[in-house]
């Protein structure tokens, strides 16, 4: 059960480092890297980064299943060490593989997970979790007659039926098609709506663009970028522009390549510039004055988080 003062991070992780042990041939391996990240209470926060970049090792640091090396992890109000299990019990965490016996329908095994975290009878939610997630006609089919996407969704009303604050999806939609992917993401919203915290791992750059409010992108260990998706879409490299001039030209002037300049056709050149080092003004001012070319026409580019990410974890 969550506490009635609620904090203002969901989740507060303090100089976290997590070192494995040498084994065979492999060496000592730093997989995570004195991290610090609080994640509001609310929030639909991502957790983004290439494969081997440490997501996994934080998540399980988190569910109890890894053991760090250093550095302080708080889920909700309850620190993980001084306080496992309200730790435990203060999140759903919803991992990649599908883990459940294939013989039981789904009414008996959420009313199994929710014995295990010691829910009284009278206190289950086992049709209302199966109704959230759109399962409810299947309560009392075998789970192994059910498809992949129906699996995944079990998987997210099993991670709840504790009725914790903070849900945590571990890369909830790998292998999964697109109508199924969009009711997984219809209920999480709705249960983000209701107040919960979501944590996501995710492959899917759009799926985050789409639905996180803040992002953290994670690399060799460390974190990289933390901030508002908003703030990290428009601060990253900063903005591109396509400007068409007046002539056609056959190689980028000197005075335009500080902006990393590009040719994408004679009378086309893309410009990139960050808008809290330099004005647009000033980049007007370096294709007229100093390249001395006639402007035409000027089209900002969009960028997404592909964009950012790409540059953040080259």
């Amino acid at each position: 059960m969550t506490s009635h003062t609620e904090p203002t991070s969901a989740i507060s992780i303090s100089n976290v480092t997590k070192t494995y042990a040498a084994r065979g041939n492999a060496p000592t391996k730093l997989a995570l890297d004195n991290i610090s990240l609080n994640i509001p209470r609310g929030s639909m926060f991502a957790l983004l980064g290439p494969n081997g970049a440490g997501k996994s090792t934080l998540i399980n640091i988190m569910a109890g299943l890894v053991v760090k090396s250093s550095g302080t992890v708080t889920i909700w109000d309850a620190d993980i060490d001084e306080n496992p299990r309200q730790a435990k019990s203060n999140i759903g965490i919803v991992p990649q593989e599908i883990n459940f016996d294939p013989f039981f329908t789904p009414e008996r095994l959420l009313d199994l997970q929710a014995g295990m975290y010691g829910v009284p009878k009278r206190e289950r939610r086992t049709k209302e979790l199966l109704e959230l997630v759109g399962l409810l006609d299947k309560a009392n089919a075998y789970t192994r007659a059910l498809s992949g996407g129906m699996k995944r969704r079990l998987m997210v009303a099993k991670a709840m039926v504790h009725t914790p604050p903070i849900l945590v999806l571990d890369e909830p939609t790998a292998g999964v098609d697109v109508e199924l992917r969009r009711q997984l993401w219809d209920n999480v919203r709705e249960l983000n709506a209701g107040g919960m915290t979501v944590l996501l791992t995710t492959h899917y750059l759009e799926e985050a663009e789409e639905l996180c409010d803040r992002i953290a992108i994670i690399h060799g260990g460390k974190i990289v970028a933390n901030d508002l998706k908003e703030n990290l879409l428009s601060d990253a490299k900063g903005k591109e522009i396509l400007v068409t001039i007046d002539r056609a030209i056959d190689h980028v002037p000197h005075a335009l390549e500080i902006f990393g300049a590009t040719l994408r056709a004679p009378n086309v050149i893309s410009l990139c510039y960050a808008p809290k080092d330099t004005t647009m003004g000033q980049v007007i001012d370096a294709i007229t004055s100093r390249a001395g070319l006639g402007i035409i026409d000027i089209v900002p580019q969009t960028r997404d988080l592909e964009d950012v990410f790409l540059e953040l974890t080259r």
